[in-house]
């Protein structure tokens, strides 16, 4: 039997409450404004605000444990190259989309060791849910303060295949896949909810054919693999992160069921 959560898991899911609350408190006065970043992505004042709150809570609670987030400048890859362990944040993933308003945005936390994502916590804001996942302690989802439930991929996938996609990140390699991959039904959805619907199994694959950071993909990636899925470049190889100067992910495709050649799709 996986076992529950452990204390670090909570205290990191009671820190995205926390970056949640500050989020949600920006996103009730209604319409946002958003400066662009260098790389033409949005950045707003709940962004920076939960960002805060994060750096503070994690350096208070694992202090000497670098933290490398969406909204700080980058530490030198020749600093980064030495780390083995370090915290791997965005604090609001999905600022599009909580710029459109439609709820599906997040609050990023993952722990980082040896290249893998060893601590997930994923928590969405507007309904109050998290998601969260670790090395030996399963994958679990709570809702407000409903008891945590266990989580776990589809093990065999559907017919139609269940195929999640971004919801503002599209193109043509992503057609191509569902051609191949002939009956499907794909549901686009913002931010890291992608990945966490693989876990909970409402979704059977999970193709990303366009860019992503690696703080897009980490928690959640902890999360699906916690929950019996994976996460793997097109090479077969599973997601690492922190292994080169850029922070951009290569190519993969997160899924739970094992029976399906996935990669050939793919190629």
């Amino acid at each position: 039997m996986t076992a529950a959560p452990g204390p670090l898991a909570e205290r990191v899911a009671a820190i995205a409450r926390a970056a949640g609350r500050e989020i949600l408190e920006v996103y009730a006065r209604g319409a946002s404004q958003a400066i662009l970043k260098e790389d033409a992505s949005p950045l707003t004042e709940a962004d920076l605000r939960a960002h805060r709150l994060i750096v503070a809570a994690l350096a208070a609670l694992t202090p000497g444990v670098p933290v490398l987030s969406e909204e700080a400048a980058r530490p030198p890859w020749s600093e980064r190259a030495r780390w083995t362990r370090h915290w791997l944040i965005d604090p609001l993933d999905g600022t599009r989309e909580f710029l459109a308003r439609n709820g599906e945005f997040t609050v990023n936390i993952a722990l980082i060791e040896n290249h893998a994502p060893v601590l997930g916590v994923v928590h969405v804001p507007v309904s109050d849910t998290t998601y969260r996942g670790g090395t030996g302690e399963g994958a679990w989802r709570q809702r407000a303060t409903d008891r945590a439930q266990a989580l776990g991929v589809a093990a065999r996938a559907g017919d139609p295949v269940r195929v999640v996609g971004s919801r503002s990140h599209r193109g043509d390699s992503l057609a191509g896949f569902l051609e191949r991959l002939g009956s499907h039904e794909l549901k686009s959805v913002g931010s890291s909810l992608k990945l966490c619907m693989i876990a909970e199994g409402s979704a059977d694959v999970y193709p990303r054919l366009g860019p992503t950071s690696e703080w897009d993909t980490a928690a959640a990636h902890a999360v699906v693999s916690a929950a019996g899925g994976v996460v793997v470049e097109l090479s077969g190889e599973p997601l690492r992160y922190n292994t080169r100067e850029s922070l951009l992910n290569p190519f993969f495709v997160a899924y739970g069921d094992p029976g399906r050649d996935w990669l050939a799709l793919l190629r």
